[in-house]
């Protein structure tokens, strides 16, 4: 604080070079660094397990070896033996997974060491050794166990669990500055020695031991001694190790007696992403910068005179603009009635007890804890005042300069919304677990009944509308009836189930080729599904459903045969499609409103070759990034961007077990690759490692068992 109570704010120089450092810092560690360090664990996993298979398929060998050079004098050379090669597969397999990390780098580090100072010295073995005590010390990265439980096992009731928790952060907080120090001060010498050697100036054997030089001498004497010098200042040695990096890695390239330098690679890759530590001028630096001019907090960055952008609904379209809008110079309000994203592709799986819920859904807070100038409202939208340019809600008026209208789509019922009641479709969470309790319930009514003609029609199930979202409904509920509950019911056989899917259409997946299509169906059929092409419901009540004039007892019916647009157009009394689609212009705005701009299933467009863009989940997230890339252009006084073209990259669609259509233009498969892609493509797409691992989990175990699932029956008990 000066004198008169102000903070003081950083001089203009200053400021652009801390706003630099934090945008590379940033950019290094949470882009780049989880992958690069699990790329580090997996390789050395991958070496020392190779090690200890060795050991074991030449095990007269590992004997005879251990016998002339026992790295532990004190025990007999066959327990030498067993140590060694317990090590080096239990500590390979601890390390791949990031489980106990420290603990599975301690034995290694030990046999290093003793390798080292004992019997005959070489380079790789002293960048094992740094290695090794990188992860002693900081530990794991993101991408691991250690990293999924810490937070969990710190509060645990196990006895000195908590307590070896809480050294091992003060270890990583304490210990990683001095360590990267060590480091860095090494590896100059290394760099300083080598061409000092190459020079033909005399090297101690004292240095030849400890300094990797084999390595460091293949580099250039001068990009060695510069190197070296510019480790040794400690000023810029983010940049300087990226430059020493990249130089390596090209002299590799061009040289192979550099295929050993890898190890130098991850090292260099470590002071890349975490600097030099706390002896470097940079700290230093950093340090005398804090001490005289005070940091802006986020609430500071956020108050300042941004525009402000508002975004309302948080699914693919509203998420990926709200996304592609960090760090810009705007303070953006996303809103929604929920305070999580939902992966709506997979949602037909928690309709059919597959999934769980929580398996597709993220919290959005999550999503933007590293974003202070986004703010995520729940609430909803109720109207839009575009002369005051205020966003109502229930609760509160929101002011904006930019809006984003990213609302969606619901159910469409043609007129009919009294079939609600009895055919709920498919677009919530609230939607997928009525869906399950209806479709489970059917089946514990059905082992109650005595009434056969009332079993038939619990075990009916029709399904209206034969796009993907139908198709994969009927694949599920067949594959839940004949596999999943085959073994769970006594009066009845689950496979005896009708499942119907009525289509309005001359044909299964209109979007998709013919060919597709009729495949799709062959699929179904072989699963015993019922296809009514070229037909209509015209009556929907709680006993059944009228298909074509045609009366069918059913007691679960299931919609998925239409959808309509949120209220937005209403909202902004602007131009709609029968579906109520508001229609935008070529770069997405709201004609008429030079600040108002829509995405998603929200609007209608023909940025599609001319051709009306699909309401799929990539376009709606194209067009999320195309609108934060304008806003961007608008609020940094840049020309406008060219007009929005969607890029359709292909289209899936799953219908059971190893069957599948994928459709992508000269490209199509079906069954197995099909459906292998299908699952590689959704694990993908869905945001957070935690809602991959849990999916992938499910669907092997559901793969192995022929069934298994979320069949938990909540909800309305009527």
């Amino acid at each position: 604080m000066d004198t008169t109570g102000r903070s003081r704010i950083w001089p203009a120089p200053f400021a652009m070079v801390r706003l630099l450092a934090d945008f590379w810092n940033s950019l290094a560690h949470r882009l780049a660094w989880p992958y690069v360090e699990l790329i580090f664990r997996l390789w050395i996993a991958k070496l020392f397990f190779f090690f200890g298979v060795q050991q074991l398929m030449h095990w007269a060998a590992a004997l005879k070896i251990v016998d002339e050079e026992n790295p532990f004098p004190l025990l007999a050379p066959i327990v030498s033996a067993y140590l060694s090669t317990g090590a080096n597969l239990l500590c390979a397999i601890l390390l791949a997974l990031g489980a106990m990390t420290r603990y599975a780098s301690l034995p290694l580090l030990i046999l290093a060491v003793i390798t080292q100072v004992r019997f005959e010295p070489f380079d790789t073995q002293l960048f094992w050794i740094a290695l090794f005590c990188w992860y002693l010390i900081h530990g794991a990265g993101p991408i691991s166990l250690d990293h999924l439980l810490r937070r969990g096992l710190a509060d645990s009731a196990i006895p000195l669990i908590p307590r070896t928790i809480r050294f091992s952060q003060w270890l990583r907080s304490s210990g990683t500055t001095w360590y990267l120090t060590v480091l860095r001060l090494w590896l100059c010498a290394a760099l300083i020695v080598a061409a000092s050697a190459h020079a033909r100036l005399s090297v101690g054997a004292s240095a030849e031991r400890w300094l990797p030089l084999d390595v460091a001498m293949r580099l250039p004497t001068m990009v060695a001694m510069v190197g070296g010098v510019a480790l040794m200042i400690g000023a810029g040695t983010r940049y300087v190790a990226l430059l020493l990096l990249l130089g390596l890695f090209a002299f590799s390239v061009a040289d192979p007696r550099l295929n050993d330098s890898i190890y130098l690679l991850m090292l260099l890759a470590i002071l890349t992403v975490h600097g030099g530590g706390v002896l470097a001028i940079d700290a230093l630096a950093r340090r005398w910068q804090s001490r005289l001019f005070s940091i802006p907090s986020s609430g500071e960055l956020v108050s300042q005179n941004w525009p402000r952008v508002v975004i309302v609904g948080a699914g693919f379209g509203g998420l990926r603009c709200a996304q592609a809008l960090k760090g810009a110079k705007a303070a953006v309000t996303l809103i929604d009635r929920n305070n999580f994203h939902l992966f709506q592709p997979l949602l037909y799986q928690v309709a059919t007890a597959a999934l769980s819920p929580g398996d597709i859904a993220t919290a959005t807070r999550q999503i933007f804890r590293d974003a202070p100038a986004t703010r995520l409202l729940l609430g909803t939208v109720t109207g839009i005042d575009t002369e005051k340019r205020l966003v109502l809600t229930e609760r509160r008026e929101i002011s904006y300069d930019y809006l984003v209208l990213a609302t969606g789509a619901t159910h469409s019922y043609f007129g009919k919304d009294e079939w609600a009641r009895h055919a709920p479709g498919l677009k919530h969470v609230e939607d997928a677990l009525e869906v399950r309790r209806r479709i489970l319930t059917a089946f514990e009514r059905a082992e109650e009944s005595v009434n056969e003609s009332e079993k038939a029609a619990l075990l009916t199930f029709v399904i209206v509308g034969g796009g993907p979202t139908g198709v994969e409904l009927a694949g599920a509920i067949a594959e839940l009836a004949r596999f999943g509950l085959d073994q769970d019911f006594r009066t009845f056989d689950p496979a005896s189930a009708r499942i119907i899917l009525v289509q309005a259409g001359a044909r299964l997946l209109p979007t998709f080729p013919e060919r597709l299509s009729g495949i799709a169906q062959r699929a179904l059929e072989k699963l015993g599904v019922e296809i009514r092409l070229a037909s209509r419901v015209n009556h929907i009540d709680e006993q059944g459903v009228g298909v074509d004039g045609e009366r069918i007892d059913a007691r679960t019916i299931l919609w998925a045969a239409g959808v309509a647009a949120s209220p937005a157009a209403s909202w902004l009394k602007a131009r709609s499609d029968r579906a109520g689609r508001i229609v935008v212009g070529e770069d997405l705005r709201v004609p008429g409103l030079a600040n108002v701009f829509a995405v998603g299933d929200t609007v209608a467009s023909n940025a599609w070759n001319g051709q009306p863009v699909p309401g799929l989940a990539p376009a709606a997230k194209q067009g999320g990034a195309y609108v934060a890339k304008q806003i961007r252009a608008l609020i940094d006084a840049r020309a406008p961007m060219p007009a929005f073209r969607y890029r359709h990259f292909g289209s899936l669609a799953t219908i059971g077990r190893k069957a599948a259509v994928a459709d992508f233009g000269a490209v199509k498969l079906w069954g197995a690759p099909a459906w292998w892609l299908w699952g590689v493509v959704h694990i993908g797409f869905m945001l957070g490692m935690r809602n991959r691992v849990a999916t992938l989990l499910n669907w092997f175990w559901s793969y192995l068992k022929f069934g298994g699932g979320i069949r938990l029956i909540t909800g309305d008990r009527t």
